[in-house]
């Protein structure tokens, strides 16, 4: 399996400076796509993988989505500053839900344009949400300009669906990313979401599935 589908990603409570270390030391071993931080340690990993292709992914509005959109922004443009060179982002789901478009569109613009030249992955929270609500959060964020949805924060009641991840895909169509979250933890899980049409995982599981 290439190791540039993976999220190598540490975003517990507790995590600590060493076990953060040793993740970027895992990631540049093995060559991961990027290592998935919260923000306090985007300016360390950065650091961390100075001179290497391994890239540094801070998440915003994590992991609940309901901060005030100039607090994602501020976020966001301080995340970049630091050197984060991808940014997920979780969307307001009770506005989703609440039908509240304008408010989640704006919410994602609002990140995207704080993105600068970062690239953009929107978390949908899939468990949260009908599939009316699934696709309609992948319209919105396909047309506020983001590069990927995302199933899940993984802090939530579930995680990553194949049969979510294939009607993300199908909402979104060949030209956006997919990236699958959430209790992939194996090597069957793993190729399910990439059968299923994600072209991105995210799991702490990372070393055990590629071995």
């Amino acid at each position: 399996m290439d190791a540039k589908l993976f999220d190598h990603t540490i975003l517990k409570a507790d995590a600590g400076l060493e076990a953060v270390k040793k993740i970027c030391e895992e990631a540049k071993e093995y060559d991961f796509m990027s290592v998935c931080v919260n923000s306090y340690y985007t300016a360390y990993v950065a650091q961390q993988l100075k001179g290497t292709d391994v890239k540094v992914c801070t998440v915003v509005g994590f992991p609940l989505g309901q901060m005030s959109t100039r607090a994602k922004a501020a976020e966001t443009a301080i995340a970049v500053e630091d050197g984060a060179q991808e940014i997920d982002m979780v969307i307001n789901v009770g506005a989703l839900k609440d039908k509240l478009y304008d408010v989640v569109l704006s919410d994602i613009r609002e990140v995207k344009k704080a993105c600068g030249n970062a690239l953009l992955k929107v978390i949908i929270e899939t468990c949260l949400l009908t599939d009316e609500e699934k696709v309609k959060a992948c319209e919105l964020a396909k047309e506020a300009g983001a590069d990927f949805v995302k199933t899940s924060t993984g802090f939530s009641t579930g995680g990553a669906k194949a049969e979510d991840v294939a009607l993300m895909r199908k909402t979104v169509g060949s030209d956006m990313g997919v990236k699958a979250s959430g209790g992939i933890r194996d090597k069957e899980t793993a190729e399910s979401m990439l059968k299923a049409g994600a072209s991105r995982l995210g799991t702490s599981a990372t070393i055990a599935i590629c071995k």
